[in-house]
């Protein structure tokens, strides 16, 4: 796997290309990652959507989900919705507000997108290990 400072300047020359839209831009995102963590089984991003308080699948790397829109407070992207804060869930079998997008997930990470002050979107990791995440993650 690449070092951080890596995968920083790697996911900046990725945001920083002009000839991308932005939903290309944050597809490559998701594919870099899962390509470049083998523990990364499934990356995306939810992007908020505050007068209905939902969350909306947004670009994704990894198998089909049927949870393209999740309520704000539901499932660990409905929780960081809600808090705003980065949420690691290292075993999601002894998580009680769970939603399992597919029974091969064991643990996740959900990262909040701020623009400014304001919650916009949150991008979502999950991996077939248990413990695959850190601080550093």
């Amino acid at each position: 796997m690449t070092s951080h400072i890596e995968l920083k300047s790697e996911i900046e020359k990725i945001i920083s290309d002009k000839n991308q839209t932005t939903t290309e831009i944050l597809k490559a995102i998701t594919v870099f990652l899962q390509q470049d963590a083998e523990k990364y089984t499934w990356v995306g991003f939810y992007h908020m959507n505050d007068t209905n308080k939902t969350l909306h699948l947004g670009q994704f790397t990894g198998k089909e989900t049927d949870h393209t829109v999740i309520p704000y407070g539901k499932g660990i992207c409905g929780q960081v919705a809600v808090s705003g804060a980065t949420y690691l869930a290292e075993d999601v079998n002894s998580e009680s507000n769970y939603i399992a997008c597919s029974h091969d997930v064991r643990s996740e990470i959900v990262v909040p997108i701020y623009h400014n002050s304001d919650l916009v979107a949150q991008l979502d990791v999950d991996s077939k290990s248990v413990n695959a995440f850190n601080e550093s993650d």
